[in-house]
């Protein structure tokens, strides 16, 4: 009850402080890239529940007609805006109206599509007894899969044998271990992630997460 209460009042005052933030993107997407502003990808929540997930588009229209849900940098769906959006993680913003709605949390295992749920085994589905957050340690730890992605012939084949498997790891430590302090410790270090990132200096900060990560 708690943590909703949370989720509630810092995603409603994150939506109030960021407003300028939107109304630029927003401008920008639609002035540089034809199509809709919002990206509105199904996604696995809790109990399994399928939602809407918002980000600011950043790929061409239909572009889940036209590849995976695995994107590298080199994507050529991207957008040239849609680069920068995800590299300082701008996409992401609108999952906050996700979180006001209940779908989402600020802090738990990132959503899936379906084909990747669908993949669980019995223990891989307690992922789905939390509400999916926006970010979590998985997150962090994979902060440049898209650039991890880069080059693969196959990038998908390369997400589920490389990537997947410790994201799951970091998932399932999350669910049992989680709790108030915790989220705090997550969100704490996104925020400084992303700072740091705009500065050019992540790499430092991920170690740092990581270090933090090994004492849980």
């Amino acid at each position: 009850m708690m943590k909703r209460l949370i989720d509630l009042v810092f995603a409603m005052a994150g939506l109030i402080l960021l407003s300028p933030v939107f109304a630029v993107v927003a401008v920008v997407i639609r002035l540089r890239s034809p199509g809709p502003v919002f990206y509105r990808g199904v996604r696995v929540g809790r109990y399994g529940k399928s939602f809407r997930m918002l980000k600011f588009r950043t790929m061409v229209v239909n572009a889940e007609a036209l590849g995976g849900s695995c994107t590298s940098t080199d994507d050529r769906r991207i957008t040239p805006v849609g680069q920068s959006l995800r590299k300082y993680k701008l996409d992401e913003l609108p999952q906050l109206f996700n979180v006001v709605r209940g779908d989402m949390s600020l802090v738990g295992p990132r959503p899936e599509v379906q084909d990747y749920t669908d993949l669980f085994n019995e223990e891989e589905r307690q992922i789905l007894s939390i509400r999916p957050g926006i970010t979590d340690w998985a997150t962090l730890s994979n902060s440049d899969e898209e650039a991890a992605l880069t080059g693969s012939p196959d990038p998908e084949r390369t997400y589920l044998e490389q990537i997947r498997p410790q994201k799951i790891r970091l998932q399932l430590k999350y669910v049992r271990e989680r709790n108030l302090c915790m989220d705090t410790r997550i969100l704490l270090a996104t925020v400084m992630l992303v700072v740091r990132r705009c500065f050019g200096a992540e790499s430092a900060e991920r170690s740092a997460m990581q270090h933090s990560m090994s004492k849980e």
